[in-house]
């Protein structure tokens, strides 16, 4: 790292324990205020890095790797502020010309090294590049760049990061989406990993359980890193197709290609239409709800993972063609027992993973349901559970035993420390007088 790259990231640090305090200061004394510090600055203080050419890394914590979908949620509370704080610009937009770069590298891959240097989770049987670290093919891995570079333009007002490298990058995502509609006949993606848990390799020679066409794009990995049951995975493609409603637009008015802009526009109807015909379970207790996955051949997964997307945040992510009535219902299943992966304990209930040990919940899962409810006794009742189950560490987990908090996983863990700042933020209006 040169001279240059090191003072922008002190500058940050400066920069962004400034606009903390700030916004603390409409905080009372306590130990919420001391969390809101410290999951505030936690990106900028331990996961960002500048770059050479106005690029910008961020690893996801405690892993030295960065992923496309973490990165991105790592700097969702930052996002309003990019006006008035230029080193934040500066991040966001170095972080969302990277993603692009990774993305026209490999479209597969969820997590790249900083350099090409060929460090690698596992020596997998995929294709592979020095410059991946795991090739897990989510949808949302490519969801989140596209959200991440809407928000910056309208947080920025800045156009000038829709450079041809971008564009191929939209073009190379809307091509993989296109291509893994028919993924039983898509020649283009496998995954095997050899002396693993089911849950880290695709069966089927590495290709996923069989799936019909639906109008929906496949998916080989969920975005908590396991392997799909079934490979439409509804929330993804809900998110997709919120992320190609942005592409169209962007093909639109940036780059004036309405050849790419049809193509967005119809890959989203298709998906939108199989999730209406595909992903709707009528349910005894809960009448109709989202399913979590299906494979177009009658199989359904009916449960929600606690990491996003989720069907409970597709509010969040103002993910377009949601039913309000069955989002309900599936709010009211995947917050019930009857979600195989939501745990209630004598500190906390919420949705867990199959990522994480049994009786495990997720302080990201319970931001996310604090985010998406209308009741302000629940938020207020979520915001307290979260500060009293970090173990005394002032910050988020990825998880912890409803029973024991201190029994928890991964101590950093900068994506949950995010959301919680942002949740902190909404529930407390919080803001910098004059910004």
């Amino acid at each position: 790292m040169g001279q240059e790259e090191k003072r922008k990231e002190e500058e940050l640090k400066r920069e962004v324990a400034a606009l903390a305090k700030e916004l603390a200061a409409g905080l009372e004394e306590g130990k919420l205020k001391e969390m809101f510090l410290g999951c505030f600055v936690s990106t900028a203080d331990t996961t960002a890095r500048f770059l050479p050419e106005g690029r910008a890394y961020v690893i996801t914590g405690d892993i030295e790797a960065m992923w496309l979908r973490d990165s991105s949620a790592q700097v969702s509370h930052y996002l309003p502020y990019l006006k008035h704080f230029p080193m934040l610009r500066e991040l966001v937009r170095g972080l969302v010309l990277q993603q692009m770069e990774f993305i026209c590298i490999d479209p597969y891959a969820n997590a790249f090294n900083q350099e090409a240097n060929g460090r690698c989770f596992e020596k997998d049987e995929t294709e592979s590049s020095p410059w991946v670290w795991e090739r897990k093919y989510e949808v949302d891995s490519l969801c989140y760049p596209i959200r991440l570079l809407k928000q910056y333009r309208q947080a920025a007002g800045d156009d000038s990061i829709f450079g041809d490298r971008t564009k191929e990058a939209l073009e190379r995502i809307v091509g993989v989406w296109e291509a893994q509609q028919r993924h039983e006949e898509c020649l283009d993606y496998s995954f095997v990993r050899r002396d693993c848990p089911d849950s880290d390799t695709l069966s089927n020679n590495g290709k996923g359980s069989p799936c019909a066409y639906t109008g929906m794009t496949w998916s080989g990995f969920r975005p908590s890193d396991d392997a799909c049951q079934y490979g439409y995975l509804i929330p993804a493609n809900f998110f997709a197709a919120a992320a190609l409603g942005y592409v169209t637009e962007f093909a639109r008015e940036i780059y004036k290609d309405e050849k790419l802009a049809l193509r967005a526009e119809r890959l989203a109807e298709q998906i939108l239409e199989g999730i209406r015909k595909y992903g709707i379970v009528e349910t005894r207790e809960f009448g109709p709800v989202y399913a979590y996955e299906t494979d177009g051949l009658g199989h359904y997964n009916l449960m929600d993972d606690a990491n996003v997307p989720s069907l409970l945040s597709l509010p969040w992510l103002e993910a377009p063609g949601v039913d309000e009535e069955i989002w309900r219902n599936t709010r009211a299943f995947v917050l019930s027992r009857n979600n195989p992966f939501y745990f209630e304990g004598r500190a906390a209930r919420g949705i867990g993973s199959p990522h994480t040990p049994g009786k495990n919940v997720w302080p990201i899962a319970l931001t996310m349901q604090g985010l998406t409810s209308r009741e302000k006794q629940e938020r207020e009742e979520l915001l307290r559970v979260l500060t009293e189950t970090d173990a005394g560490t002032e910050l988020m987990h990825e998880s912890f035993d409803v029973d024991c908090p201190e029994r928890f996983t991964r101590e950093w863990f900068a994506w949950a420390n995010s959301l919680f700042a942002l949740f902190v933020v909404e529930q407390r209006n919080l803001s910098v007088p004059g910004r």
